[in-house]
């Protein structure tokens, strides 16, 4: 008896009585990650007791003052999701120093991009390595414009997106999308282009007219509503613009394809 108690001792003391963890999450980029490691509050040994990737425990070296956590060695795909445990005792804190490599970046390949007959964006991508969101755009007034969203899938292999475009306007219209993922810098596709026929429109008052309460237009459009010194103050989609808030002043107003004057 006496030895089955000193067993359950000796495993109760190779455990620490308190511990924490650090639990990271992201998608495999090909890239391992570099912990500092201080000793423990007591100076008996370092602060990590164990380590783990996807449930595993991994073999690498952590009893030294800095370490790293080898993801080649699980032969992860790139774009697999990954979740790493960092087991600590409570009086201390390891530091991993480049967390970043865990998040997605915008790696997606277009393989086809198209405009239907139905007015719907139809989008295949590969190489994609994590989910980041797809921003679609349209050339308009002589610069890209926000015009719809969806998110990626995050799979290296195929995916397929159709997106119903609601921004169409009369004549040529060009279509793209684009990803920006935590470093920063924009990913674009090449262009979709279609031709569409549709009513011309048109604005009360009119152009260089005073505006009272609100902006009718003849047809539903896109629109931005910038003030004398080229700051944006409204914007959106639709017949209507209130503008009796705004400041008393002259604006420049784009909608469908042009561009106009009113004063409020």
């Amino acid at each position: 008896m006496k030895k089955v108690i000193l067993s359950a001792l000796t495993a109760m003391c190779a455990i620490p009585a308190m511990a924490g963890v650090i639990v990271l999450d992201g998608n495999y980029q090909g890239k391992n990650l570099y912990v500092q490691n201080p000793f423990a509050s007591e100076g008996v040994g370092f602060c990590t007791f164990e380590v783990q990737v996807n449930g595993k425990v991994t073999t690498d070296e952590i009893n030294s003052s800095a370490f790293e956590i080898d993801l080649s060695f699980f032969q992860l795909t790139l774009g697999t999701p990954v979740e790493i445990k960092i087991k600590h005792k409570d009086d201390c804190k390891p530091r991993v120093v480049n967390p970043e490599v865990l998040k997605p970046m915008s790696t997606f390949e277009v393989t086809a991009l198209g405009i239907g007959k139905d007015g719907k964006l139809a989008v295949t991508t590969t190489n994609e390595t994590g989910k980041i969101p797809y921003k679609i755009e349209q050339f308009r007034w002589n610069k890209w414009v926000e015009v719809g969203e969806f998110e990626g899938n995050g799979n290296p292999e195929k995916n397929d997106y159709t997106q119903q475009l609601t921004t169409l306007h009369n004549g040529a219209n060009r279509f793209r999308i684009k990803q920006l993922d935590h470093r920063g810098k924009p990913r674009y596709s090449y262009e979709a282009k279609t031709t569409t026929v549709l009513p011309e429109v048109t604005f009360q008052p009119g152009d260089g007219k005073k505006v009272d309460a609100a902006i009718n237009f003849s047809e539903s459009t896109l629109y931005e509503i910038y003030n004398a010194y080229g700051n944006i103050v409204d914007k959106g989609m639709g017949k209507r613009v209130d503008v009796s808030k705004l400041e008393k002043g002259e604006y420049y107003l784009n909608y469908d394809t042009k561009t106009a004057t009113f004063k409020r």
